[in-house]
């Protein structure tokens, strides 16, 4: 199983995940702050890194910066705060994805499954396996690059989290075809763990104001009441 990083100068945060990701046969390493990661992973890299935005002697987005100098395994970041600028900051810089504080040990959990599913995706892509998941999808105003994690809209570069970019992909690859909310389910999350509705909507949500905050006439996913979602090319 893979070995994951978790980073964070709350011991109970570090105590709590630590047990529920080794119950999913997972390694860990715990550092309480972030100089002490970053020597370690000098030595040897996980496969995996968490890290807390608020640290002690080497903050969260310090290390990221470093890191993403010297690899590009995923990072998922935590955040206390409510203001939206650090995890935005934090996706451009690197992250892959973010979780706020309080969360459930669970959720981080799926949030993490589903990264090492794209990096394994990534990885087939270096070992000169091409799947119909990596291909660059340009859909009307809309181009979208799996392989780099990249999304422009009109030409304007838009950070989405992981979660948002495999919405936003299930949709756009078939414009004009409705998408259920259960199947956008086992698109963003593990057949295992279970989400209700207003999860997805929530998503959908967060990913429409994300497109409007660089076109505000975005209108190119269109819900349909009771049944789920579509992707609209023109």
């Amino acid at each position: 199983m893979a070995r994951i990083a978790l980073v964070d100068d709350d011991r109970n945060i570090l105590t709590s995940v630590a047990i529920t990701l080794e119950a999913e046969g997972f390694d860990v390493d715990t550092y309480n702050d972030g100089q002490q990661a970053f020597d370690a992973f000098c030595r040897k890299m996980p496969d995996m890194a968490v890290l807390d935005l608020k640290m002690p002697r080497m903050d969260g987005m310090d290390l990221l910066q470093r890191l993403r100098l010297k690899t590009q395994m995923p990072i998922v970041f935590l955040t206390s705060r409510d203001d939206e600028i650090d995890e935005v900051l934090g996706l451009r810089m690197g992250a892959d994805d973010y979780v706020k504080k309080p969360f459930s040990p669970r959720l981080l959990v799926e949030r993490i499954r589903t990264l090492l599913r794209r990096q394994e995706v990534l990885d087939g892509i270096a070992a000169g396996t091409d799947t119909e998941e990596v291909k660059v999808i340009e859909c009307g105003d809309l181009r979208m690059d799996p392989l780099r994690h990249s999304v422009m809209w009109k030409g304007s570069d838009v950070s989405l989290t992981v979660t948002e970019f495999l919405l936003l992909q299930a949709l756009a690859q078939r414009p004009g075809f409705v998408k259920s909310r259960d199947q956008l389910m086992d698109v963003a999350y593990d057949e295992q763990v279970y989400v209700d509705d207003r999860t997805i909507d929530s998503h959908i949500k967060r990913l429409r104001r994300k497109m409007r905050a660089v076109d505000p006439a975005f209108s190119a996913i269109e819900t349909l009441y009771g049944i789920g979602y579509r992707y609209n090319e023109s």
